[in-house]
């Protein structure tokens, strides 16, 4: 572990306002405690290993929570909004507090993008990024609960009508292992604004930035016990927090199959949910594209992240007239790509979550191959003996396949891309639109009414034209379809977390006239 930590200490200097991480900064926070109602304890649970995944060694081990933590975190979190006046604070002074985290949180990016890197093995520079985002996303959610307003709704009558919002009580967050500290602060942030407490439960495979965050809030001011951590298995840890009769909604990023089995126990519980799920997401070159451009967004849109994520652009269409010259270009732009550990500041692909992941992935790609698919590049692990030890997959490329098979309908979740050809838009659209998912998409040309034709009729929440994986704390993000249910990001982003109320108030000073002699007055 100390090399490793050395060599994250040769990486370029972070900017001016970040604090430089080092090995004591990591040990502090490899501590085995998680905050439960207020306090920092051992867990109850098992103990969870935390797995370097580009070396395959244990670097650190967390007891993680029980049922009966999720129930103390829920009860406490409800005790500490009442009793440190949260709920009740103006809007302004929980917006100072909001800010002071992501103040934090930009100080000690260094430190937050080494523990990522440890538990991910994603690359250094997009640690960083998710960490600056997550500073970014608690300073605009101050700024929104600022300015947030309610409405004075048009009179009917001799009263005066509002709609106000109120916080839920408690929420609960449930994160991915694929960014982590990027999904916690667009689910804590706009919780916490809104007046919530929050029980988060981080993957186990990833659960060190979410305690570090909880750190960090308690530091910035946040009153203690209004955000619990709770690293555990979803089948009980997860599951116990979505049917607790406490909480107020579940926020839930992660698989489908999970997110439709947790809209089902809320909708037992008639619970607002928010499920942000899988994707296939359709790149879509069209003959007038720059090609240039089209080349270095796709790729990035694929294996950036070892192509785990949910909006990865994993189905390449790309129209015939120039299909041989962008796939010579894309096989050989993907072959530059540099397979090594994140914490090499010339990765480009660092490895998978898990061994048994990657291992998925593969047998994905092996059986695509079995029914007929070719790959262009790819398709295996590499054969550098460095990196033997890591959960390594070769970033790849699959043609003769088609939009039925398996390979373009399932979610792989790794580095993988598949590529079709089209030569009629609407074949096109009906062919991007041919999947239970609808999370995003692509589209490269130069030609702006066909772009926005096309991208008003792909169904997806998000469409990116002559660009891919841009995001903006302050454009809401949604999914169609199987993709999920509800928002995230954006001002209504903190509505998301609140109930809307209704208040008449009578300007007449009259009493109401039923049962009096005469009847109503008209």
């Amino acid at each position: 572990m100390t090399d490793r930590l050395e060599l994250r200490r040769d990486l370029p200097n972070a900017a001016a306002t970040t604090r430089s991480c080092s090995q004591t900064d990591l040990q502090a926070s490899l501590r085995d405690e998680i905050p439960v109602a207020g306090r920092w304890q051992r867990g109850s649970g098992d103990l969870i290993e935390s797995v370097d995944p580009a070396t395959g060694k244990v670097f650190a081990t967390l007891h993680g929570a029980t049922v009966g933590d999720v129930d103390r975190a829920v009860r406490g979190g409800l005790q500490a909004a009442a009793e440190s006046g949260w709920t009740a604070m103006l809007p302004h002074e929980r917006a100072r507090v909001l800010y002071r985290i992501g103040e934090a949180l930009e100080r000690d990016a260094d430190t937050v993008s080494a523990l990522q890197t440890l538990d991910t093995g994603k690359t250094r520079s997009e640690t960083k990024a998710l960490c600056l985002s997550a500073a970014n996303t608690f300073r605009y959610m101050a700024s929104a609960l600022e300015t947030m307003v309610g409405d004075v709704t048009p009179s009917r009558g001799p009263y005066l009508t509002l709609a106000t919002w109120e916080p839920m009580g408690v929420v609960g967050a449930i994160t991915p292992w694929n960014s982590p500290i990027a999904s916690d602060a667009q689910k804590i942030a706009p919780a916490l604004a809104a007046g919530n407490a929050v029980v988060s439960k981080p993957p186990v495979w990833a659960p060190w930035v979410t305690l570090h965050l909880a750190r960090l809030a308690e530091e910035a001011g946040l009153p203690a016990g209004l955000l619990s951590v709770l690293p555990g298995p979803g089948r009980t840890v997860g599951e116990a927090l979505v049917a607790h009769p406490e909480i107020g909604k579940i926020s839930f990023t992660g698989g489908t199959t999970t997110g439709k089995h947790l809209g089902e126990v809320a909708a037992r519980k008639v619970m607002p949910v928010t499920l942000e799920l899988g994707g296939k997401s359709p790149t879509i070159v069209f003959p007038d594209a720059d090609l240039d451009q089209a080349v270095a967004g796709v790729v990035y849109g694929i294996f950036s992240s070892t192509g785990q994520s949910c909006i990865a652009g994993s189905r390449v269409f790309v129209h015939r007239d120039v299909e041989e010259e962008f796939v010579a270009r894309l096989v050989a732009a993907t072959q530059r790509l540099v397979v090594g550990p994140g914490d090499d500041p010339r990765t480009h692909v660092g490895p998978m979550i898990t061994h048994s992941h990657r291992d998925g992935v593969a047998r994905m790609v092996d059986a695509a191959v079995a029914a007929g698919a070719t790959v262009l590049t790819g398709g295996r692990a590499p054969e550098d003996e460095s990196l033997a030890d890591g959960a390594y997959y070769l970033p790849t490329i699959l043609t003769g396949v088609v939009n039925e098979d398996r390979i373009c309908q399932e979610e792989v979740f790794g580095p993988v891309a598949v590529l079709l050809t089209f030569d009629d838009e609407d074949d096109l659209v009906a062919r991007a639109n041919d999947t239970v998912y609808g999370l995003a998409a692509g589209i490269w040309t130069r030609d702006f009414p066909r772009a926005w034709r096309i991208a008003r009729a792909v169904k997806a929440g998000t469409v990116w034209v002559n660009t891919y994986k841009q995001f903006s704390i302050s454009t809401p993000f949604t999914g169609l379809k199987e993709s999920g249910i509800g928002l995230e990001k954006g001002r209504d982003g903190i509505r998301s977390y609140m109930h809307q109320k209704s208040v008449y108030v009578d300007i007449s000073g009259r009493p109401i006239a039923w049962g009096a002699p005469g009847g109503f007055e008209r």
